[in-house]
This record gives C-alpha cells, sequence and structure tokens, in this order.
C-alpha cells in the first residue's frame, strides 16, 4: 500500500543551531572565510515561503542600493582619469546591480500558488534566474578582456590616480559587503541564485583590489599597468564564473548536500514501526525542498497502521530537515516467503531496490 499525502501545516518554527569549529589560526579562517562561503547548505531555521521570498527581496533591494551608489561613485572617477580597468570593474558592478532583475522576478513568481498546469509551483524560476547571472558574469568576463586588449594595443595615459585608488577601495568594499549578506541570505533561506549572486558581487570586489593595483604601476610610469589589470580581471571573473556556474549546475541537476539524504534516512529508520527503507530522495524546487521515500513496514498492520507510520514519518522529517516543506512516504510490506510486492511493476520501475 502507499501513503502519499501533503505536508502538514506547522505554525511553529524549529532551530537547528550548529556551530563552526576551525582548525586553523584566525587570520587563515578570515582569508578562508573571505575568499569561499561555507559550503554546507543546511540552514540554522526553517522559514516558511513567504518570509524566504521576503527575505530574498530584501537582499536585493539592498543590494541594489549600495552596488548603485558605488557604480555611481566609480563611473565620475572613469570620467576623469580614463581608466580603463576602473571602466571595466564600474560596468562589472553595473551588471551585477542589475542581477538583481531576475532574481527579483524570480523571487515574485515563487510567490504564486501551484496550478495544475505547475503543480509544483514556480520555484524552478529562481534557478532559470541563475542561469542568467552566470550568463552575466561571463559577459562581464568577455567585455572586460576586450577593453584591457584594446588598451594594450592603444596606450592612453592616465590621470587622477589617487581619484582611482580612492574608487578602487570604495568598489572592493560596497562588493564584499553585499556579497557577504547575499551569500549569508541564500544560504539561509537555500537559493543557489542569490549564493551565485553574492559570487557575482564578491568576483567585482577582486577585480576592484586589481583596479588598485593597476593605479600604483601606472603612479611608477608603466602605461601597461592599466590594460594588464584589466586583463587580471577577466580571469578573476572566470574564476568566480566557475564556483558559481557549479552552484547553478548542481541545482539545475536536482543535487542535494548527500549529508541531508544521510540525515533523512536516520530519521525514517528511527521512526517506530519502519522496518527497512527503499529509495529516499530529495530535491530542490527553489529555495523549498521536496522529499519521496520508501518504507519498509509490518505486512500485518492495518491500513490505518500503515498509514499512522507514514504520516509519523513524514512529520520527523519535516521537523529534522531544514526548509523540507513536503514529503511523500509509500509504505511497503515486508516481503516473506520470496514474496514480491512490486512484481506487477517489473519492467517499469528502474532501479528500484529496498536497503
Amino acid at each position: 500500500m502507499s501513503q502519499g499525502q501533503a505536508a502538514p501545516r506547522h505554525g511553529h518554527e524549529h532551530g537547528h543551531g550548529h556551530g563552526h569549529e576551525h582548525g586553523v589560526t584566525m587570520l587563515r579562517a578570515r582569508v578562508t572565510h573571505l575568499l569561499r562561503p561555507h559550503s554546507h547548505e543546511a540552514a540554522d531555521k526553517i522559514d516558511p515561503a513567504m518570509e524566504t521570498s521576503r527575505r530574498g527581496m530584501r537582499a536585493l533591494w539592498v543590494s541594489l542600493a549600495a552596488l548603485g551608489a558605488t557604480t555611481m561613485v566609480q563611473a565620475v572617477v572613469v570620467a576623469l582619469s580614463g581608466s580603463v580597468a576602473l571602466l571595466g570593474d564600474t560596468l562589472h558592478n553595473a551588471a551585477d546591480a542589475l542581477t538583481a532583475v531576475p532574481l527579483g522576478i524570480a523571487f515574485l513568481l515563487g510567490r504564486r500558488p501551484p496550478t495544475r498546469r505547475y503543480p509544483y509551483g514556480y520555484g524552478r524560476a529562481e534557478d532559470l534566474a541563475g542561469v542568467v547571472i552566470v550568463a552575466a558574469i561571463a559577459a562581464s568576463s568577455i567585455a572586460a578582456a576586450y577593453a584591457a586588449i584594446g588598451r594594450l594595443l592603444q596606450p592612453q595615459h592616465v590621470s587622477y590616480l589617487g581619484a582611482v585608488a580612492a574608487a578602487a577601495l570604495v568598489g572592493f568594499a560596497g562588493n564584499e559587503l553585499v556579497a557577504r549578506y547575499r551569500i549569508r541570505v541564500g544560504r539561509e533561506i537555500g537559493s543557489a541564485a542569490l549564493v551565485a549572486d553574492g559570487l557575482h558581487a564578491r568576483a567585482d570586489g577582486l577585480t576592484s583590489l586589481a583596479v588598485l593595483a593597476g593605479a600604483g604601476g601606472a603612479a611608477l610610469g608603466w602605461t601597461w599597468a592599466d590594460p594588464v589589470v584589466g586583463l587580471l580581471i577577466a580571469a578573476a571573473i572566470l574564476m568566480v564564473l566557475r564556483q558559481a556556474a557549479r552552484e547553478v549546475y548542481r541545482r539545475l541537476m536536482d543535487a542535494v548536500d548527500p549529508a541531508l539524504v544521510d540525515r533523512a534516512e536516520a530519521v525514517l529508520r528511527d521512526t517506530p514501526g519502519v522496518l527497512g527503507l527503499g529509495q529516499v530522495r530529495l530535491r530542490w524546487i527553489g529555495h523549498r525542498l521536496r522529499a519521496e521515500c520508501e518504507v519498509v513496514v509490518d505486512p500485518a498492520a492495518t491500513v490505518v497502521e500503515a498509514h499512522h507510520v507514514a504520516a509519523e514519518a513524514e512529520h520527523n522529517l519535516i521537523h529534522a530537515i531544514p526548509r523540507l516543506t513536503a514529503a511523500i512516504v509509500h509504505a511497503d510490506p515486508l516481503a516473506r516467503d520470496g514474496v514480491d510486492h512490486h512484481a506487477v511493476l517489473d519492467g517499469h520501475r528502474h532501479g528500484h531496490h529496498h536497503r
């Protein structure tokens, strides 16, 4: 028999705090945190769908305001100095700010209720926004490389180097603050697209530091310093592109943290009445998780008793797995005396097995 039911509504939140222990020095820990956000996806709290969308929108608006101000400051200095490296950084910042548009649309779409055509809702819009963001990062890299190569072929003098250096510092500070904020909120609400957008902002911050180095070289009379820095900026963006593309690719391919599957299996095994497990699968839909599980129960159990085991298993999963909003639990009777309860499905179910 199978028990497939909608997730129960819980009017309370479940906290799951966990500590981070770093076996490195404080300096190394800070540098590591700056260059690479934590990779685990477990959240400290399960947020309702509407609240996570609100938090995502808030992160976008704050980021847009901060990057907009940074871009305006840098644009003024570009007009005065003629620095191609700073021009590339400014254009990249502007593109990064504009990535808030597809993400904002995705969060708004995610609020729409499911329909008969889209029975799982519109959460996948976030994954599509992630693709747009990755494309924007790639375009930024190409544009930066193009501008730098053009300046190498036709060198030009860069003026107001002090202002260029100051604008570079402003760019780094603004982008790093936005990056940390986006990545933190993205991890907490489970939005891979917002995390990718945060990585994009981090790339901008690193390119701003490169602009600072270019200004120093130009001050020493090295006319090639500014365009060479532009090429380094393009290379740095490619490095971040790889990380952001991996985040989005995994989400599009329904990848989840294996630790979440391990936790789900442990929770199911600990549920009274569960004698074994079949397949346990999790998938993301936007920043929410859904589960499909198979549990083995006593073949002598009544329909009501088997339903109770399945319902209890689902309830335990929702409590234990961050951002899990629904689970379908299929109850299979324990096979005895060589009886195959799925014989009628032979040839239709590939990879079906009981562990």
